[in-house]
């Protein structure tokens, strides 16, 4: 909690939303309802096998069981890092229903983030698949394991060598007697997207997460008939929540796990499963454009829905992953601390393209603020700080944090910069991302909206690169696709189009391939070295 933010204010704000907004529902019950709703139906797909409703519930039980024998109870932790999967979902309910809470690791995070996250969390345990695309997992565990006071149990999916199998946990009876969760407890820990240091542990509580879920999915329009492709890393929260797996089981739909986020896996599986609504991040989401252009022999008719979120879109790319996959596009905003918006799918082109739409519920307060915390007037940027009832109050174990993260009034400062436009949420990107070329501010992108509109570019970021004389120079990427461009070139093409001088850039670099992060986004913190060393 923030320094200024009293307990009365929290604990009027608590009582609020408890007594008009939250359904008295813990993950691990809501599992066990969708079980008696809609029992027979296929909850989850992936490649070959199918799991019903019934069957999510029986297994998610049955690993609890296994974990509790083991000495796992409620308020324990435990990292769960596992590539998309049957085993993910079963073994994240089986967290829930037990009140262990699984702290949400991404598959591509290697020892420094893991074992910052299992200092940070104080995990009992650590669940793993043996080898994913080619990296052992049991390794970098055993490594984790040799630096730790006191090593977490492993439980490995495959082959488990001295670790405890996950097969194992499912011999013996199934989970009888649950332990009492309030609903208002902490669920799970999602992780913060930040490039730097030991992600920050997000603590998000059941009834607020299924809360989300659920708005999302009416936001959608999900029902019984719909097919979500989980393609991006289910542990993160746009694939997990908004509405996502979760989103997707309040209603009964079915998903499609994706195993590895990659168009050759993507388009087949939108085709042969009839998937109806997916959400990709905007890189991902051209590379499956360019992939249709060279192969457009799929029939991804049954998609009515592309989710894109997770970073800054452009109206230009907006329109072409609209037209590429013939489907309406959704934009959507949202950290893992809280806020999610969402454009409604009725929504005219000129919202879809370039607004980051409405937030989900009507108890979402936003204000966008000046440097010196003022609102600003609707039109003007400014940063992002919003409460409501799914909005964090702290970080774990992040007090000092936590002070300058909160307002006196408990909003949070996102660290985004955004503008009302109409009734719609603006976002421009990160405020730490705008680039301070010589005391002017630059927004990157709004360059990078004008550059795309050039013949001659694919796809490009804008970046400040520090700089001796400037502060930071303004810094064009692009992929070698015509490398014909020149920095001349470029300037005079934005002098056309009417762009301040201070705007124009100072260098350009070609790159084969964007350094991607975990999640898939483009890793403008890896740009910035590359363009340092050119």
């Amino acid at each position: 909690m923030g320094e200024f933010m009293t307990e009365s204010l929290k604990e009027s704000l608590e009582s609020f939303y408890a007594a008009k907004v939250w359904e008295d529902m813990t993950l691990g019950k809501a599992l066990s309802a969708w079980s008696e709703n809609y029992g027979d139906n296929i909850a989850l797909t992936e490649a070959d096998r199918q799991v019903t409703y019934q069957e999510l519930e029986r297994e998610a039980g049955r690993i609890g069981a296994g974990l509790q024998r083991r000495g796992f109870g409620k308020g324990d932790k435990i990292v769960l890092q596992l590539p998309n999967s049957i085993e993910f979902v079963i073994s994240a309910f089986a967290l829930f229903k037990l009140g262990v809470i699984p702290v949400m690791a991404l598959p591509a995070q290697r020892k420094t983030e893991i074992k910052g996250i299992m200092e940070k969390s104080g995990a009992k345990g650590y669940v793993i698949k043996d080898n994913y695309l080619g990296f052992d997992y049991k390794s970098l565990a055993r490594e984790i394991c040799r630096e730790s006071q006191t090593p977490p149990a492993v439980i490995v999916i495959g082959q488990s060598d001295e670790f405890i199998a996950y097969e194992d946990l499912r011999e013996g009876p199934e989970l009888s007697d649950e332990p009492e969760i309030g609903s208002g407890e902490v669920g799970l820990f999602l992780l913060s997207g930040g490039t730097t240091g030991i992600p920050k542990l997000i603590p998000r509580r059941h009834a607020d997460y299924l809360y989300v879920a659920q708005k999302t999915a009416e936001r959608c329009r999900l029902d019984q008939e719909s097919v979500y492709l989980a393609a991006l890393p289910v542990a993160h929260n746009f694939p997990l929540g908004c509405p996502g797996l979760l989103g997707t089981l309040t209603v009964g739909g079915r998903v499609v796990i994706c195993p590895v986020a990659s168009p050759d896996e993507i388009i087949p599986l939108i085709e042969e499963e009839g998937v109806t609504i997916t959400g990709l991040v905007p890189a991902l989401a051209h590379m499956c454009i360019e992939f249709l252009e060279l192969d457009d022999g799929y029939d991804i008719s049954s998609l009515k829905v592309i989710q894109v979120g997770g970073a800054v879109l452009d109206s230009y790319l907006a329109a072409r992953i609209e037209k590429a996959f013939a489907c309406t596009l959704q934009q959507i905003f949202g950290i893992a601390e809280g806020l999610i918006c969402c454009t409604d799918l009725a929504d005219g082109e000129e919202i879809r393209y370039h607004t980051q739409g409405k937030p989900i519920s009507a108890y979402d307060e936003i204000l966008i603020v000046d440097e010196k915390g003022r609102e600003v007037p609707e039109g003007e940027y400014g940063e992002l700080t919003v409460r409501g009832p799914y909005t964090i109050y702290g970080y774990y174990n992040l007090e000092e944090v936590n002070q300058s993260c909160l307002s006196d009034q408990g909003y949070f400062k996102t660290g985004d910069k955004a503008r009302w436009q109409n009734g719609n949420l603006q976002v421009a990107g990160r405020l730490k991302e705008m680039i301070n070329r010589a005391g002017e501010k630059i927004t990157p992108s709004e360059l990078e909206e004008l550059l795309l509109r050039h013949e001659d570019i694919g796809d490009v970021q804008v970046v400040g690169i520090e700089d001796q004389e400037l502060g930071e120079r303004i810094c064009v990427f692009i992929l070698a696709q015509n490398k014909g461009l020149t920095l001349n070139g470029l300037r005079n093409y934005l002098v056309g189009q009417q762009v301040a001088s201070y705007k124009l850039p100072d260098q350009l670099v070609y790159l084969e391939a964007w350094p991607l992060t975990n999640i898939g986004k483009i890793d403008r913190k890896q740009l910035r070295v590359l363009g340092t060393q050119r």
